[in-house]
C-alpha cells in the first residue's frame, strides 16, 4: 500500500493522472479543467517563481514544525535539476502593521538550505529593485527566497501592481502551496497574468489527486469522520459527501447540537442552538437517502477543563446517558470508541476531518487517538482531510500509516465541498 504523501507521479500531466489510475466513469464533482505539472515545464536557464506554503509554526524565533518545509522539497528539487532559477515566495502569520522580524522567514531559509544541503538566500523584502538585482543575479540551480509576502497588504487585496511587481522576470509561475489555493491573493493567483505558464507542484497534484479524483472513485463502503467544534464549519461538507458516502460518524462538539436537537441534555457542552434545525434536517437527509450517520452512544465528561481532571463515561444514549447539567463533554465513551472503530474496520475509503474530542489535553484524548489508531489499522484508503485531525495523526505518531494527509485546513474543506479553488483555477489549462 502506498503511505509515501510525497510520492511523484508516473505522468506528466498529473491532473488527471489518467496513466496512472483508471476511471470507470467521469468524476462527479464539479472539477476544474486539467492543469499543466511541473513535471512538462522546461525550466532550464528560467528563473521561475514558486509559491510554497512556509507558513510554519514559531516559537521564540525557532521552527517548532518543519512539516510544510519539507512537503515543498520534492517540487524544489525537480525544479533545481531542471536548472531553474528558482525564486520562492510565501508568507509566514499575519502580520499587522508591514515588515516585523517576528513574522520574517529568516529561519525558513535556514531549514530550507539544511534539507537541500545547498544556500539558499533571503531577500530582505518580496518586492523593489534591490529584490529585483538578487534576481537577476540568479543563477541556474540556485534558489532565493523573498521575504514575507504579507507584510504588505496589498498581497491578500490581490492588488494588480503588487502582483506584477511580485512576478517580475520570471517566465513560470509553479504553485505547490494548497493550503492557500481557496484564496484570491496575488501571490496565488495575481501573478498568473503576468507569466507565461502557470503550473501545480508535486504537493498540489497529490492534494487533488485524493480529495477529487480518489474519493469520487473510492471503493465502498465509504466511511466519513467528521469531527470539530461546529456543524456549521462542516454541513456544506456533509451536504457534498452524501452523495457518495455510506456511513458518516460524528464525534468532536458538533455531535452535542444533533443529540440537543434529538431532545437530549448536554450540560454544559459547547453547542450551537442556532443549528439544531439544521442538525434535525441532516439526520432527516441521511435516514431518506439510506445513509448510516452515527453519533457516540456515550460521553466522556469532565466539571473542569484541565489536564488530569476527573472524567466519567456517560451510559448509553438509549439507556438515558444524558450529561449533568454542571458536566461538560470533552469527548467520546467507551461504547462510541468501539462501535465507531468496528464500522472504520469494515470500510473501504475512509475520509476523516475533525477530532473526536479536546485530543490536546492529555486526559481528554483517548477518543480522537483510539479513532486515529483505528484508521491507521485499516486496510482502506485512509485520506486525513487536513486540520486538526493532522495535528493529531502527528501527535499519536501515526502519520506514516495514513494513505494521504492533507496540508489544507479551509483549502480542504472548500475542495471536499465541491468549490473551485482560485490558486487551482488560475493555473495554465492543458
Amino acid at each position: 500500500m502506498d503511505r509515501n504523501p510525497l510520492a511523484t507521479f508516473c505522468d506528466n500531466r498529473v491532473f488527471p493522472v489518467v496513466s496512472c489510475l483508471t476511471f470507470v466513469s467521469p468524476p462527479s464533482y464539479p472539477l476544474p479543467m486539467a492543469k499543466l505539472s511541473i513535471q512538462s515545464l522546461d525550466v532550464q536557464n528560467k528563473e521561475v517563481l514558486m509559491r510554497v506554503d512556509f507558513n510554519v509554526p514559531l516559537k521564540h524565533g525557532a521552527i517548532t514544525d518543519d512539516t510544510r518545509i519539507t512537503a515543498a522539497v520534492p517540487s524544489i528539487q525537480h525544479l533545481l535539476k531542471g536548472g531553474a532559477k528558482l525564486v520562492l515566495c510565501s508568507h509566514l502569520g499575519r502580520p499587522k502593521a508591514g515588515a516585523s522580524a517576528e513574522f520574517s522567514l529568516q529561519p525558513v531559509a535556514v531549514r530550507l538550505a539544511e534539507l537541500l544541503g545547498q544556500e539558499v538566500k533571503l531577500a530582505a523584502d518580496s518586492i523593489g529593485e534591490e529584490v529585483a538585482a538578487l534576481r537577476a543575479g540568479l543563477q541556474a540551480g540556485q534558489v532565493l527566497l523573498l521575504e514575507n509576502t504579507r507584510f504588505y497588504p496589498e498581497e491578500e487585496k490581490n492588488d494588480a501592481d503588487f502582483a506584477k511587481q511580485l512576478a517580475g522576470s520570471a517566465d513560470i509561475f509553479v504553485n505547490d502551496a494548497f493550503g492557500t489555493a481557496h484564496r484570491a491573493h496575488a501571490s496565488t493567483e495575481g501573478v498568473t497574468h503576468y507569466v507565461k505558464q502557470s503550473a501545480m507542484g508535486f504537493l498540489m497534484a497529490r492534494e487533488l489527486e485524493y480529495l477529487v479524483y480518489k474519493l469520487d472513485q473510492g471503493e465502498r463502503p465509504f466511511v466519513v469522520i467528521m469531527g470539530g467544534a461546529k456543524v456549521s464549519d462542516k454541513i456544506q461538507v456533509i451536504n457534498s459527501l452524501m452523495a457518495k458516502a455510506d456511513t458518516f460518524i460524528i464525534g468532536g462538539a458538533m455531535a452535542y447540537t444533533f443529540r440537543k436537537a434529538q431532545g437530549y441534555k448536554i450540560g454544559k457542552s459547547l453547542v450551537e442552538n442556532d443549528k439544531l434545525e439544521l442538525a434535525l434536517d441532516i439526520l432527516k437527509n441521511a435516514e431518506a437517502k439510506g445513509i448510516r450517520f452515527l453519533l457516540p452512544a456515550d460521553t466522556r465528561i469532565t466539571q473542569e477543563f484541565k489536564d488530569g481532571a476527573e472524567t466519567r463515561v456517560t451510559a448509553a444514549y438509549t439507556e438515558g446517558g444524558e450529561i449533568p447539567d454542571d458536566w461538560e463533554g470533552i469527548d467520546i465513551g467507551t461504547q462510541a470508541i468501539a462501535e465507531f472503530s468496528k464500522e472504520i474496520a469494515s470500510a473501504k475509503t475512509i475520509l476523516w476531518n475533525g477530532p473526536m474530542g479536546v485530543f490536546e489535553i492529555g486526559s481528554f484524548a483517548e477518543g480522537t487517538r483510539a479513532i486515529a489508531q483505528a484508521v491507521a489499522d485499516s486496510a482502506a484508503l485512509s485520506i486525513v482531510g487536513g486540520g486538526d485531525s493532522v495535528t493529531a495523526v502527528n501527535k499519536f505518531g501515526l502519520d506514516d500509516q495514513m494513505n494521504f494527509i492533507s496540508t489544507g485546513g479551509g483549502a480542504s474543506l472548500e475542495l471536499l465541498e465541491g468549490k473551485e479553488l482560485p490558486g487551482v483555477a488560475a493555473l495554465t489549462n492543458v
